[in-house]
């Protein structure tokens, strides 16, 4: 009888828990075309569809995949005083982006730590627009929402609005830009990576962005909720079934095969801009100036070089996952694997992880242990697989 009531119990507590999670305007979508629900950050989301996500990984590569990722943060910073505001807490140099362009880049904490990874796009002088990870909106916006009640009380010129009324579509793969094409009358080819319009797709005021997570060629498309689902059946309809719905499994196995960090697994509050391998996103004026968050610490790194750093590898044996201790010859630690499995389009192991510099250059043989056995490794630069994303020629 006891046994009875533990399991009604745990089933009773499940049910509650799934209850309480958030649901895309997508949702409906996902079940009536098989997606496996799970939660993720909150939120329900689809893990994959009919197709393995070894298969829809592949495919997005070879054709396209559209991604539901709604549960990502979209918000707009607005006034004559937001860049100069969101300079204070991100390392990018951000005035001097060009009017619709943005750039990846980085919060930071006091100490130099990252505080989470973004996206940010200089719609106009006044208008600053990104877009933060799920599981660290809570965390982001109590971080921006400190931080400009304190310059706004010095007079500043600053506000924002949170998108909670638009979804957000990933469009990825060689076929995301003539599918697209079709389905707006702006000219895409004129519009390259890293570049942002707000333009009719379809007939609905849209944001886009041609950027992504993959690696691939494709867009961040925001879209106001109530028309989601009406912009998703047509992109899947005009490619002939060749783009497919494609879940968070494959989202996770394409980022890594493009060598891009996942917050909270390859970047966390302790590790530095300069640690995790972004130097690049640092602009040349804001080495020069810093002022931003933790500047002290990232530009004595910039300088004289980290301690650690994040690195890829190509391993034997089982696919290496988080937290697998990376050793030297002698059976030392090195680090650890931040994230890694089986590439589904190289066919083999690819982890990543940090490393003590100095055992950081590419060709350096290491060991992953995993299951208390020593495998074969060695540091290879990233991405493994190339990118793809639409340049000017």
């Amino acid at each position: 009888m006891l046994d009875k009531l533990a399991v009604r119990c745990r089933l009773m507590a499940a049910a509650a828990a799934a209850a309480e999670l958030k649901k895309t305007a997508l949702y409906d979508f996902h079940v009536e075309n098989g997606g496996k629900m799970v939660p993720f950050a909150g939120w329900n989301m689809p893990i994959q569809y009919g197709d393995s996500i070894m298969d829809s990984t592949v495919n997005c590569r070879e054709n396209g995949g559209l991604f539901d990722v709604s549960h990502m943060c979209g918000l707009s910073l607005t006034g004559k005083d937001s860049v100069p505001f969101l300079e204070r807490l991100v390392v990018a140099d951000v005035a001097g982006l060009r009017l619709g362009t943005g750039t990846l880049t980085v919060f930071t904490n006091e100490r130099g730590g990252v505080i989470d990874d973004s996206v940010v796009t200089k719609v106009r002088d006044d208008h600053i627009y990104l877009v933060v990870n799920a599981g660290c909106r809570d965390k982001d916006l109590a971080h921006i929402a400190e931080h400009m009640e304190a310059f706004k009380a010095k007079g500043a010129d600053v506000s924002w609005h949170i998108h909670d009324e638009r979804s957000l579509l990933a469009l990825q793969g060689p076929l995301a830009a003539p599918v697209l094409q079709l389905l707006t009358k702006d000219d895409l080819s004129k519009m390259y990576f890293g570049e942002f319009r707000t333009l009719d797709i379809n007939g609905f005021k849209c944001f886009l962005t041609r950027t992504g997570y993959t690696g691939e060629d494709g867009f961040e498309i925001s879209v106001p909720s109530e028309n989601a689902v009406d912009l998703a059946k047509p992109i899947l309809e005009k490619s002939e079934g060749k783009i497919r719905l494609t879940g968070l499994g494959a989202r996770d196995s394409l980022r890594l095969e493009a060598g891009l960090c996942l917050y909270g697994n390859d970047m966390e509050q302790h590790i530095t801009p300069i640690e995790a391998g972004l130097s690049w996103a640092i602009g040349k004026r804001r080495r020069a100036e810093g002022g931003f968050l933790g500047a002290n610490v990232i530009l004595k790194q910039l300088e004289e070089g980290p301690a650690i750093r994040r690195v890829g590898f190509f391993s034997s044996g089982p696919p290496p996952r988080s937290h697998s201790e990376i050793l030297n010859s002698n059976g030392e630690k090195l680090g650890e694997v931040t994230s890694g499995g089986f590439s589904p389009c190289l066919k083999k192991n690819i982890a990543m992880g940090y490393v003590r510099s100095g055992s950081h250059k590419p060709g350096t043989e290491v060991k992953i242990a995993i299951r208390g056995k020593s495998n074969d490794a060695v540091v290879t630069k990233m991405p493994f697989v190339p990118t793809k994303y639409y340049k000017p020629s």
